[in-house]
């Protein structure tokens, strides 16, 4: 009889290592081997998979918490950057949907984005053919909890941040599920000021240093609607709505000094105020057909975003005293259209994947430059501008995988897109065309040699399309001799990414990779006497070769952390300009520990430090950046109640120090951004707490050029 239960126990716990398709038995195994082993990471055939509810990172965290301790991520809440080892960008999605946020709209959901909902994150470094070929870039797929449970439940979530300014933030929501409804609605606002010290320097025959003091004041307020209908068993259809209003301002002094061979030749300082106001929407329509093992889905999406900026600045030449006045206007309209239909069949021995996708792109501005002259603005038609923009782009994939036996697994996949661009300006009657179509593949192998040991290669082709804002060609002033200028003329660039990963117990993991980009493009400036311009240009080819070591673990049962390093080389080749290439090394780690302070885990302490070593990329030496992060979180009323405490960047090292090298001049930057801060959040859940929000994200990844 000992021996029957010995073997029972013991399948059980096998059983647990296992990957399994229903939760609800997933849920059943771990009640078994609650004592066992967890898997904080796993390798699939396409990405890398760190288990949340197996983390003491699952309870009382933020989404921001959870990704900066998740193997490959970065993030830096600062600046609203989340990013990817390797990767020049990110997309972010939920549940196999693509989230439409980037920048602080996607770090500000993240982070009022609870642990407790969150099953895993997929981070997947070579994205495969159903997804956007566009950038250089990976894809981060949150996984939320599945729910059955019927019934309504709510929270509240508020923050406050105390940098040289305070900040403010609020989040309130109700979330309805029953046997045929899903419904969530969410409110938002947001008000806050940051500080920025910008400090920038041009050495050469033409020379100029100019330092830039600025207070950013951003404030808004949101509405996020989700509704979903079960048709039936199979079918479901679903709308979500979200719109934001609100106000993104600046107040900027300014000093500029120039020089001609070290000769003086012309010092301002310059005072302006940018008010900018925005009202962005979006409407996702959906409709999903299950058929067996097979899935039909299709979806409509729209985004519009209309920001109406007024600049006024004045400039004071130093010398003599004089004054100029000058009010520069914006007005931008964006608009985005995308239709798509997915299939998934699940064969017996095969999955495929296929679909078919449209989406069209609309920029029209219009910029005016007044001077204020005698008592009045008058407009000036050289530095005045329109200018409207129209992309549309076609797009096909097939995509099967399959596994061969149990060590080997394999995938392939070809995604074809047709783009066809225009660009007009009616002022300077300037015309720009581009149409070309290009295949994208993308391969996988991966293979288990034994329970302890996986490895797997990757490769794939992207592109790196312009966003609208590097290709619209207005002039913005932010004094009479400086201004920034987008290039209509812009092409895309292309990469080729090789990558060959190694798991070894699901606690190490190793990552090393190839990309190889041609056509690169980035901003660029150029000083001609006292004319300061910057604008985007294609100018290099870059190899990269990198590798990446991971490790997560446990210890003393109280003590989770996690270990990142990362290390790459570059070489860089100019082709236009007098740019000098500064090829080689990079090197950062990163350190993330939990520790839970009492047996009822209501008690958290996390310390956290990351460190970029000086490191060269492109034409650019660039100095050494950190941040040492610390906090506790706290939970009361059976965990209802959550209160975190952090203080981040506390020793202020996380400023951005780089020397750009010309032929005929340095630039450098010092720069920093208002990153030490203190943060309290409080999150209240009321309600039914089983019942998870319907937080149906969307495939949308072309709103990330809309920036």
């Amino acid at each position: 009889m000992k021996k029957h239960i010995l073997f029972i126990v013991t399948l059980a716990c096998s059983f647990a290592t296992a990957q399994t398709k229903d939760t609800a038995n997933v849920n059943k195994i771990e009640a078994v081997t609650v004592n066992g082993k967890k898997v904080l990471v796993e390798r699939k055939v396409d990405r890398l998979v760190y288990n949340v509810q197996n983390s003491m990172l699952s309870q009382g965290s933020s989404g921001t918490e959870v990704l900066a301790g998740t193997p490959l991520l970065q993030v830096d809440e600062s600046k609203g950057l989340l990013s990817i080892a390797g990767k020049n960008g990110v997309s972010v999605m939920v549940n196999d949907r693509m989230l439409n946020l980037s920048g602080s709209e996607l770090i500000n959901y993240l982070r009022n984005l609870r642990s407790e909902n969150i099953l895993k994150i997929e981070v997947i470094t070579t994205p495969p053919a159903k997804y956007e070929a566009q950038g250089n870039s990976g894809i981060i797929n949150i996984v939320l909890k599945k729910n059955q449970n019927l019934g309504w439940n709510g929270y509240l979530i508020t923050n406050y941040t105390q940098k040289t300014y305070a900040a403010f933030s609020t989040v309130a929501g109700i979330n309805y599920q029953n046997e045929k409804i899903k419904a969530s609605v969410k409110l938002m606002g947001y008000d806050g000021d940051k500080k920025s010290v910008e400090n920038y320097k041009i050495t050469g025959q033409s020379s100029s240093i100019s330092r830039n003091e600025r207070r950013d004041m951003n404030d808004g307020l949101g509405l996020n609607a989700n509704f979903d209908y079960s048709l039936s068993k199979n079918s479901n259809i679903g709308l979500v709505y979200d719109i934001t209003k609100g106000h993104s301002n600046m107040d900027i002094h300014a000093t500029q000094n120039y020089f001609t061979n070290n000769t003086p030749t012309l010092q301002t300082d310059t005072d302006s105020k940018h008010r900018s106001a925005f009202t962005t929407q979006m409407l996702n329509l959906y409709f999903d057909q299950k058929m067996g093992e097979h899935k039909l889905s299709f979806g409509a999406n729209y985004y519009g975003n209309l920001p109406d900026t007024e600049v006024n600045f004045t400039t004071r030449n130093i010398a003599d005293n004089s004054m100029q006045t000058v009010r520069n206007l914006s007005g931008v309209d964006y608009k985005i259209y995308l239709g798509q239909a997915d299939l998934t069949l699940n064969l017996k021995k095969i999955q495929l994947e296929t679909g078919a996708k449209y989406s069209q792109f609309s920029n029209n501005s219009d910029i005016g430059y007044f001077n204020f002259t005698h008592g009045n603005y008058i407009i000036d038609p050289a530095k005045s501008n329109l200018f409207d923009y129209n992309e549309k782009n076609y797009a096909a994939y097939v995509s099967a995988g399959k596994d061969l036996g149990e060590k080997w697994s394999v995938k392939a996949g070809l995604r074809y897109e047709y783009s066809q661009t225009n660009g007009f300006s009616p002022i300077t009657l300037s015309k720009s065309e581009n149409n070309y179509g290009k295949f994208f593949p993308t391969a996988y192998v991966s293979y288990k040699a034994s329970q302890d040991n996986q490895f797997s290669i990757n490769y794939s082709r992207r592109i790196n399309r312009p966003y609208f804002r590097a290709l619209d060609p207005f002039r913005w002033y932010s004094n009479p001799t400086t201004y920034y200028a987008g290039n209509p003329s812009l092409q895309p660039s292309f990469n080729h990414n090789i990558e060959f990963n190694y798991i070894f117990k699901n606690k190490f993991s190793a990552h090393l990779y190839y990309q190889r980009t041609k056509n690169n493009f980035d901003q660029i400036s150029f000083l001609n006497g006292i004319d300061l311009i910057s604008t985007y240009e294609n100018y290099y080819n870059q190899n990269i070769y990198g590798i990446n070591f991971n490790y997560t673990d446990t210890f003393f049962k109280i003590w989770e952390s996690n270990i990142s390093t990362s290390l790459s080389y570059n070489e860089t080749q100019i082709t236009r300009f007098n740019l000098v290439p500064k090829n080689g090394q990079s090197f950062y780690y990163s350190l993330n520990n939990t520790f839970q302070l009492n047996k009822a885990k209501t008690f958290m302490l996390f310390v956290n430090y990351w460190h970029n070593l000086p490191s060269r990329d492109g034409s650019a030496s660039i100095k050494g950046r950190a941040s040492f992060d610390a906090g506790v979180k706290m939970s009361f009323v059976e965990k209802a109640l959550q209160v975190n405490l952090s203080v981040s960047d506390i020793f202020k090292q996380s400023g951005f120090k780089a020397d750009l090298y010309f032929t005929d001049n340095t630039q450098s930057f010092n720069n920093y951004w208002d990153a030490r801060r203190m943060t309290l959040s409080i999150t209240y859940n009321f309600g039914n707490q089983k019942v998870k929000s319907n937080k149906r994200a969307i495939n949308f990844e072309e709103k990330e050029r809309a920036q």
